[in-house]
C-alpha cells in the first residue's frame, strides 16, 4: 500500500455544508479528519437526495458525498465537559476547520488566540460567506446570494432572459477547495517556521475569483461578458445556437469561421451528406467566409436549420465518435448515467465501490481528485454514521468505555 501524503496529521472538522469539501480533500490527502457533530447529528444530514428517497439522517447522499474518508464523533461544544474534551482534541490535532459565523467560535471559547494557547502551532481555517472582517462580514447568505454577489449569476442563463441559478450549490465548493489549499499553504509555512496561522476564506471571494477570465476581455476588448446559455449573442445582437438537442440528450457545437472552423464545417456537411441530410445550400457553402461578427440572423438560421434536424437523428455517442474520427469540433453534454458508463473513466478506475453495511450495498464514489505516482490520494471509506467513532476517538484521549457511555447519557456526546 502506498503511503498517504499527509498521514500522521489530524484535523477537527467543525464545518457545516459551507466547508465539508475542505475536510474531504484533507482526508483524501491522508489527514485523520474527525467530523465533529452536535449530539443527535449534524443538521446537514437532512439535506437530500436520500438513498431510495427515504428521508433519514443516516441516508443522505449529500452527507455521504462530502463526508467520506472522515471519522465522526458527537460533542456538545457549549457544555463545560464538552469544552474540556474539545481542548483535549485540539492538543492532539494540527488543523481546525470551521464555518461558524464570524465571532461564534470565539464566543464558545475557541477563537484563534485561545486555540494557540492550547496548541501553539495550530492552523485554524475559517469559511464564512463574506470573511471575518469587512462591511458584509455579519451578513447571512445562501448559495444563491453568494453566487449573485460574486458576479457568477450575471454569466448564467440565456442572453435574452434573466439570470438563472446553478442547479447544485457552487459557492461552498469553490470555498471548500480554496480552504484546503489555504490550509496546505499554512501547513507548508508551519513546517518552515514552526508557526501556525488563521486562514480566512470568504465564499464571495472564492466564487468571484472563479470569474478571473472576464477581466482580460474587459481590459483588452472593453467587453463585459454576459450570459450565453443555449444561444451565443454577437455584438450585433444575432443569436447562434451552441447547445443542440440530439436523440438522447444534448451536444455542443459552435460555428466559427477561419481555417479551424472551416475544417469542422466541411467535415460536418460531408457527414450529413453521407446520411442524405445536407441541403444544396450547405453543400456549396464556403465555411471559411463565416464570421459571427458580420453574419446576419437570416444566414445563421439558414445554416442552423438542417444541422439541427440532423443532430436530432444522432445520439451523443455517435456525435463523439464522429468528432474523433472526422476531426469535428463537437462534444456530448454528459449526464450522471453517462459518467457511470464512460469507458475512459472506467479504464482509469475513476469509480470506487464503497461498502455501506447498514444499507446492505455498495455505492460508487469518485476515487480521487488527483493522481500521485508516490502517494495514495483516494476516497478511503464511507461517511460516518452519527457518533460512529465516539468510543474509538475518546478512548484515544484516555477515556474509559464506561466514561464514554456516561458522557453519552449526559448528552455531552
Amino acid at each position: 500500500m502506498r503511503p498517504s501524503m499527509l498521514g500522521g496529521y489530524r484535523a477537527l472538522d467543525l464545518t457545516d455544508e459551507r466547508g465539508f469539501l475542505c475536510g474531504k480533500i484533507l482526508a483524501e490527502l491522508g489527514v485523520d479528519v474527525i467530523k465533529v457533530e452536535k449530539p443527535g447529528g449534524d443538521p446537514a444530514r437532512k439535506i437530500g437526495p436520500f438513498w431510495h428517497d427515504q428521508a433519514d439522517p443516516e441516508k443522505s447522499l449529500y452527507w455521504f458525498a462530502y463526508n467520506s474518508s472522515k471519522r465522526g464523533i458527537t460533542l456538545d461544544l457549549e457544555s463545560v465537559e464538552g469544552k474540556s474534551l474539545f481542548r483535549g482534541l485540539v492538543q492532539t490535532s494540527d488543523f481546525v476547520v470551521e464555518s461558524f459565523d464570524p465571532g461564534v467560535l470565539g464566543k464558545l471559547g475557541f477563537g484563534y488566540r485561545e486555540l494557540r494557547r492550547i496548541k501553539k502551532d495550530i492552523i485554524l481555517t475559517s469559511i464564512t460567506p463574506f470573511g471575518q472582517s469587512g462591511p458584509y462580514s455579519r451578513y447571512k447568505a445562501a448559495d444563491l446570494t453568494l453566487m449573485g454577489m460574486a458576479g457568477e449569476l450575471f454569466m448564467t442563463g440565456d442572453s435574452d432572459k434573466p439570470p438563472v441559478n446553478i442547479s447544485m450549490p457552487q459557492a461552498c465548493m469553490h470555498a471548500g477547495a480554496d480552504a484546503a489549499v489555504g490550509s496546505m499553504l499554512a501547513h507548508h509555512h508551519r513546517r518552515m517556521t514552526g508557526e501556525g496561522q488563521h486562514v480566512d476564506v470568504a465564499m464571495q471571494h472564492s466564487a468571484a475569483w472563479f470569474l478571473a477570465q472576464t477581466i482580460p476581455h474587459w481590459e483588452m476588448e472593453n467587453l463585459i461578458l454576459g450570459r450565453v446559455g443555449t444561444f451565443r449573442t454577437s455584438s450585433r445582437g444575432t443569436l447562434q445556437r451552441q447547445v443542440w438537442p440530439c436523440r438522447d440528450g444534448y451536444i455542443f457545437f459552435f460555428m466559427i469561421g477561419g481555417q479551424q472552423g472551416a475544417k469542422t464545417g466541411y467535415q460536418l456537411v460531408q457527414w450529413m451528406e453521407e446520411e442524405g441530410m445536407a441541403d444544396e445550400f450547405l453543400k456549396g457553402y464556403k465555411w471559411e467566409e463565416f464570421d459571427m461578427a458580420t453574419a446576419t440572423q437570416e444566414l445563421i438560421d439558414k445554416i442552423s436549420r438542417p444541422i439541427a434536424e440532423f443532430f436530432l437523428t444522432r445520439t451523443k455517442k455517435e456525435a463523439l465518435d464522429a468528432a474523433m474520427s472526422r476531426n469535428i469540433s463537437i462534444c456530448p453534454l454528459m449526464g450522471n448515467r453517462d459518467l457511470l458508463e464512460d469507458p475512459n473513466l472506467a479504464a482509469r478506475g475513476f469509480w470506487k465501490p464503497i461498502a455501506h453495511p447498514h444499507l446492505r450495498t455498495t455505492i460508487p464514489y469518485p476515487r480521487q481528485f488527483a493522481r500521485s505516482s508516490e502517494n495514495d490520494t483516494e476516497t478511503r471509506f464511507r461517511a460516518p454514521r452519527i457518533g460512529e467513532h465516539n468510543t474509538e476517538v475518546y478512548r484515544e484521549l484516555g477515556l474509559s468505555a464506561d466514561r464514554v457511555e456516561e458522557l453519552k447519557k449526559q448528552g455531552v456526546i
